[in-house]
């Protein structure tokens, strides 16, 4: 087998959770083009069957499915339908997120626990229900999609003289946690020939970012830009593929180098 040929997810079943926003629809598209037999699992079923819908007129064939992270019943109902249609899972990308806390560092303790509940709770019953299907094949790569706002404070500067704020206490909370937590998943599973790591992609620049936060944003990165719709897919293939075979527990930042100044 050539280099080349490890980056191939040709065979493998991959899922993506929440894979129908800027980030979660790049990692769709690398999966699908590297080869991998794809289900992407949402609330938002609908959004998903458009995103299908979508990627058909490409050539490149998806399988939505309906996901209440927040949800134990419907986390093994996605488990077991993916395991009567494919027989195993190869590959699984924790990318879902829940941002209630619309309110920031005032927001109420109710907004807290809705975030926690999907983005803490619901990681691990996810993570712990697809990683005990990959354990029993004794093949898998697990890839939590976290953020570099997981590594770092917030940066004021970055916001001035904007209506933006970046004061998200559960965002920082359960992104920071993420990290840890992947490293705890690559040991529990190491063993069993599970890897997991973790990608910390920084901002994604979108049309509705204000022209000064931009320019704010892009000075504080080595690369002088946010990401764009492209940046993650290599990271995703690398991770998901077998030419990352012997890297695990590791935390990846995707940011331009944000976190190296």
């Amino acid at each position: 087998m050539s280099i080349l040929d490890t980056f191939s997810l040709d065979g493998k079943t991959a899922l993506i959770t929440g894979g129908a926003g800027i980030v979660g629809k790049q990692i769709v598209r690398a999966l699908v083009e590297a080869g991998a037999h794809t289900y992407v699992a949402s609330r938002n079923l609908a959004s998903l069957e458009e995103l299908a819908q979508e990627f058909a007129t490409e050539g490149l064939i998806i399988h939505p499915r309906q996901l209440d992270q927040a949800d134990e019943a419907s986390i093994h109902a996605l488990r077991d339908t993916i395991v009567s249609e494919q027989g195993t899972l190869e590959i699984l990308v924790n990318n879902a997120v829940l941002r209630p806390m619309k309110d920031g560092y005032q927001d109420t303790a109710e907004s807290f626990d809705a975030s926690m509940k999907v983005n803490a709770t619901g990681l691990f019953l996810l993570t712990r229900a697809m990683g005990d299907v990959m354990a029993e094949h004794g093949d898998g790569s697990i890839i939590n999609v976290g953020s570099m706002m997981g590594m770092i404070g917030p940066e004021p500067a970055n916001y001035a003289n904007t209506d933006m704020s970046g004061w998200y206490p559960d965002y920082f909370f359960h992104k920071g946690g993420m990290i840890n937590f992947t490293r705890f998943i690559a040991s529990y599973y190491g063993d069993k020939n599970i890897r997991c790591n973790c990608l910390s992609p920084g901002g994604f620049q979108t049309d509705n970012h204000p022209e000064v936060f931009v320019r704010q944003y892009n000075e504080r990165t080595c690369l002088g830009r946010m990401a764009n719709a492209s940046d993650m897919m290599g990271s995703v293939v690398f991770l998901a593929s077998d030419a990352s075979r012997y890297l695990t527990g590791t935390n990846i930042p995707v940011d331009g180098g944000y976190t190296a100044k």
